[in-house]
């Protein structure tokens, strides 16, 4: 697998054509994904650009980290993994205001 960059600071108006085509001059592109809202599928704002090769993610983090498109400056660095969220299970019970005996 490629090397996967976070990119920040997007305007909500670009496209995920628009991201595509303005990092693939640094090397070949594997996927591009923006992240947008569950509810209302609107842009939050940030995104992901995974090259082939490493030495062009490289690249395009020199070039462009700090560059501007669509009027806002980007935030472009490596991608850290999500550290994992805890599914299911007990959450504890904590008791509620109606438990109390005062």
């Amino acid at each position: 697998m490629g090397k996967k960059l976070f990119v920040g600071g997007l305007s909500w108006g670009t496209s995920e054509d628009v991201l595509y085509s303005t990092f693939e001059q640094y090397g070949q592109l594997e996927e591009v994904k923006i992240i947008t809202d569950r509810e209302t599928g609107r842009s939050r704002g940030f995104g992901f650009v995974t090259f082939v090769d490493e030495g062009d993610a490289s690249k395009a983090i020199d070039a462009m980290n700090g560059a501007e498109l669509d009027g806002r400056n980007l935030n472009v660095n490596e991608a850290r993994e999500r550290a994992p969220r805890g599914g299911g299970g007990n959450r504890g019970g904590g008791g509620g205001y109606g438990n109390n005996r005062w």
